[in-house]
């Protein structure tokens, strides 16, 4: 069953790349009916794991002298929670694509990118070493390139898929360097033989951690964040369903669970410098984030940059030895934020504009819409008893354990997330519509079943982690690591995280709903902060400064040099060799050729002169020798 989780979805992409439009429902049937058995699959597996299974296999692949490797699988209960996630938050992706993409010219194609995307990520989960891990991490790089730029004809998209795969490899080449580190150090890339080099202090000091912030590195670039978050914003070019996979599902993810995956490494570090640079990476992107997601007004920018802040709080977690609470807020947020990128795209699909300020008033006409909606708001702000709570919840509390100065940064992303994402909301739903030229109504059924079954999951899910008597923390019992189990809850510091939430989201009703404070007013007061904020802190401009242009420089003198100098060698040896032939031939006419004449002409000259000597009669040899004879006498007396 294991095998067959990502192989579905693989044999799907293949099946729609060659047969195509004469597939049931041009293969979109086929690519959501592939997901979604890998979805009972995957759920038949997490109650096996639930229940104490645990399944791995791995084959030789390859020999390089006395060290092997291994390619394979491991089940335990992070990898069953990941497939339990991508599985079912992708199906409900895969089936809202269905009416989002009608009419689409690339329909089939579309759904063979899903599909190919969904399998990398599913076999990324699975991948028991760093081999079969890197592999399915190039195959999100290349999925999530391919979906961003699928309308590659809008020069946006282009650029926006070309920046999202360029800037991940940046992470990606240190994540290389850091596995070809461990290998060389360890001889094997099996997680568990990695793992047990730790525990036995033949992987440590300052390798460990260079290799685990190596590693770390390709975190930075697939899950967005500081400084390599500069891709996910642009991401958004892309069709609304890719921004929900890429986001909530896919490869967002993948960079957290890569943290997680990895732990020991981090945790094995001296002094816990890797988890510290974890976690204040994470801080920063928190806040960071959430800040510059105040000021945009495209409804998918403003999820995005809610994306990458709720990455920062998830490696926030991770940092703090919150493992648990880390995983959880990866699990809970996956819901919440494909019902939000889901609800972004009903409506833009109904007002045909991705322009908050332009909308208003669309609780009427899109109830369902609106409420689902509402539901993935408050689970994001953190308002209990929403999923988005609990996992939150944790974080913040870990951190104000650990250390003081990250709870203050995960503290003030969670005021200013309330707020961004109530402003969204009130600037969509409520007031009276702002457009002249739209007219909204609701989504189909197609896409609004996929929106009420994620907000089910939104409202509950989180219940899963709830200290409750009949629940009694499960998700903490069932994912865990040793030595990084975490405070307990704490109701005093729930009410506090709260608060936070109460005040965000009041706030925003104070400035958007009521309107008791202009948001003008507003901008002019705060014109410095607001002019970083509209600015994104100028990193898009840092990156054109001090990496686009010099690059674009050097290219532009290595291109001169290739016109002048390279260009110019080749033409000058060229016209050197083109003079040499001609030289050549000149000496093949009148040496090479003439002193073959010459001969044949001396050969001629001879013969014709022996001629009159073989006369062919007798009588004129034997004179001849009479001669002969003569002379040799008379040469003899005369000595």
């Amino acid at each position: 069953m294991v095998t067959l989780i990502p192989l579905l979805p693989f044999l799907a992409f293949w099946l729609i790349v060659f047969r195509g439009r004469r597939l049931p429902g041009e293969g979109a049937y086929v690519a959501v009916g592939a997901l979604a058995l890998s979805g009972l699959l995957s759920l038949v597996i997490l109650g096996q794991v639930m229940f104490g299974g645990r399944y791995q296999a791995s084959m030789v692949w390859a020999a390089l002298g006395d060290r092997t490797l291994t390619v394979g699988y491991a089940v335990d209960p992070l990898s069953a929670v990941m497939l339990f996630v991508v599985t079912v938050v992708g199906s409900l992706i895969f089936v809202y694509s269905i009416g989002y993409m009608r009419g689409d010219p690339r329909y089939p194609r579309f759904f063979a990118y899903l599909s190919l995307f969904a399998a990398s990520m599913l076999l990324l989960v699975l991948a028991n070493n760093f081999l079969v891990l890197y592999a399915a991490w190039e195959l999100v790089g290349l999925c999530s390139y391919l979906l961003i730029g699928f309308w590659f004809e809008r020069p946006a998209a282009a650029r926006a898929s070309m920046k999202a795969f360029v800037t991940t490899r940046v992470g990606d080449f240190f994540m290389f360097l850091g596995i070809l580190l461990l290998f060389f150090t360890v001889g094997s890339l099996q997680f568990e033989t990695v793992f047990a080099a730790v525990r036995a202090g033949s992987l440590a000091g300052p390798v460990l951690t260079l290799a685990a912030v190596l590693v770390f590195g390709g975190a930075v670039g697939k899950s967005a964040q500081v400084p390599l978050h500069v891709w996910l914003p642009d991401a958004m070019e892309g069709p609304t369903p890719v921004s929900a996979l890429i986001h909530a599902a896919t490869m967002v993810a993948a960079g957290v669970y890569l943290v997680a995956r990895t732990y020991p490494l981090f945790s094995g570090s001296p002094d816990h410098v890797a988890l510290t640079v974890v976690a204040y990476i994470g801080g920063i992107t928190a806040l960071m984030a959430a800040t510059i997601g105040i000021v945009q007004d495209d409804i998918k920018r403003v999820l995005a940059y809610s994306t990458i802040s709720q990455l920062g709080y998830m490696m926030l977690g991770l940092g703090v030895l919150g493992y648990t609470a880390g995983v959880f807020h990866l699990m809970t947020h996956a819901f919440f934020k494909a019902l939000l990128f889901l609800g972004a795209g009903s409506v833009i699909h109904a007002m045909n504009t991705n322009d908050i300020k332009q909308m208003g008033g669309l609780a009427k006409v899109m109830p369902a819409t609106y409420v689902t909606m509402l539901v993935g708001g408050l689970a994001l702000a953190g308002v209990p008893p929403f999923a988005g709570f609990w996992s939150k919840d944790e974080i913040l509390l870990e951190a104000f354990h650990h250390d003081r100065t990250l709870f203050y940064l995960g503290a003030a992303g969670a005021f200013v997330t309330a707020f961004y994402v109530f402003r969204m909301i009130f600037y969509t739903f409520t007031g009276s519509l702002r457009s002249h030229e739209a007219h909204p109504h609701e989504s189909p059924k197609v896409m609004t079943i996929p929106l009420i079954i994620l907000a089910a999951f939104s409202g509950v899910i989180g219940l899963v982690g709830a200290p409750w008597p009949v629940v009694g923390n499960a998700f903490h019992r069932f994912v865990h690591f040793e030595g990084a189990e975490g405070a307990p809850f704490d109701l005093n510091f729930a009410a506090i995280s709260t608060a936070i939430a109460g005040a965000g989201i009041l706030a925003a009703a104070v400035v958007y709903q009521w309107r008791w404070v202009s948001s003008a007013m507003l901008r002019r007061t705060l014109a410095p902060l607001y002019a970083v904020l509209v600015h994104k802190y100028w990193w898009d401009e840092f990156y054109v400064f001090t990496v686009v242009r010099p690059v674009v420089w050097v290219a532009r003198q290595l291109r001169t040099f290739d016109i002048y100098v390279i260009d110019g060698a080749v033409n000058a040896v060229g016209i050197i060799f083109v003079w040499l032939s001609r030289l050549y031939r000149v000496f093949d006419l009148y040496v090479v050729d003439g002193a073959v004449n010459l001969v044949g002409w001396l050969a001629r000259a001879t013969g014709g002169a022996l001629r009159h000597v073989q006369t062919g009669r007798a009588q004129n040899y034997l004179l001849v020798l009479a001669l002969g004879v003569i002379v040799l006498a008379v040469i003899g007396i005369t000595r």
